[in-house]
């Protein structure tokens, strides 16, 4: 699978939620493609629910989101995230730019709940590096 999103931003992601701890590459790559797979499927039950009101176009509310928040607060670049979304839908669909921001916001969040708990896996295994495996290790245990 090619990962769309740029590790720059996940790292950064990673690092706020990190405390003092580094982050390995690994890590970032890691939870990169988790966000991926999480969006995609997020996208595709939007089209579900676009294909059920006649549309063919996503919007925010199909991801559940009413007040979109700016670009401007945001970590995740909204291009790539427009990608992932566009992986398990067909090219039939558009993706709004609110859905986009939707989407990139919902996946920031769910990244920095995964981070965050990564963060305390690595504090609990006494290392100061987040690595990849802190990242499997919350999938493993919380979904």
């Amino acid at each position: 699978m090619n990962v769309e999103l740029p590790f720059a931003p996940v790292d950064t992601i990673i690092r706020r939620n990190a405390g003092g701890l580094r982050v390995s590459a690994d890590a970032s790559k890691e939870l990169a493609k988790r966000i991926q797979e999480h969006g995609a499927e997020l996208a595709a039950d939007a089209a579900e629910r676009a294909t059920e009101d006649g549309r063919k176009t996503l919007m925010a509310e199909d991801f559940g989101v009413e007040l979109v928040v700016d670009t401007d607060d945001l970590e995740l670049p909204v291009a790539p995230v427009d990608r992932i979304a566009r992986i398990d839908i067909d090219g039939r669909y558009r993706v709004s730019m609110e859905a986009r921001v939707a989407l990139a916001d919902i996946l920031e969040d769910y990244a920095d709940n995964v981070a965050r708990a990564a963060a305390t896996l690595a504090r609990h295994a006494d290392r100061r590096t987040i690595k990849a495996e802190d990242i499997e290790t919350y999938f493993s245990l919380f979904e």
